[in-house]
């Protein structure tokens, strides 16, 4: 994967808040309408429940992804957004180990675990809040008790498929 160095890694950790933001915000537009508010909605309901996390930002060449994490780690997010032209999903990094009773979790991997996301209204449906706790009680560091969290840039990639579905 192709990086740009002054977006990536631990060069995004220096960079300024509101140019991170800005960055971030500029992602989410390459998605058609309908999906920028849906990535919106559900960033807003996992900044609330996560206030202390840190959201690591990924533009890489198939997904754009936002994990919810308790320190600089991709290892340590318990959950998070991943998009790309087909759709929103909640992606959960451990989810192969987490119990999923109602059979909701999508995938087969050796570790990682989605939902799909049709609106935000899917987090708070009682089994998707059941896998986040999940998810939140088995991480390995738990989310800080205080602090804002930071937003950081983990990596860009130069080359991406398309963020807006193609015309049939």
């Amino acid at each position: 994967m192709k990086r740009n160095p002054t977006k990536s890694g631990s060069q995004s950790s220096r960079m300024e808040p509101a140019d991170a933001e800005k960055q971030l915000q500029s992602f989410i537009a390459k998605f058609e309408p309908k999906n920028q508010a849906l990535i919106r909605a559900v960033r807003k309901a996992l900044r609330k429940r996560f206030p202390t996390a840190n959201e690591l930002a990924y533009d890489n060449y198939n997904f754009f992804a936002l994990g919810y994490c308790s320190t600089e780690r991709p290892a340590d997010c318990v959950v998070s957004i991943a998009a790309s032209a087909n759709g929103v999903g909640l992606s959960f990094y451990w989810g192969a180990t987490l119990p999923d009773p109602h059979g909701i979790l999508l995938g087969s991997g050796n570790q990682n675990r989605f939902i799909r996301l049709e609106s935000a209204k899917v987090l708070e449906r009682r089994e998707v809040l059941e896998l986040i706790a999940a998810a939140e009680a088995q991480a390995k560091i738990p989310m800080p008790a205080s602090g804002g969290g930071k937003l950081i840039i983990r990596s860009v990639s130069a080359k991406q498929k398309s963020r807006r579905a193609s015309a049939k």
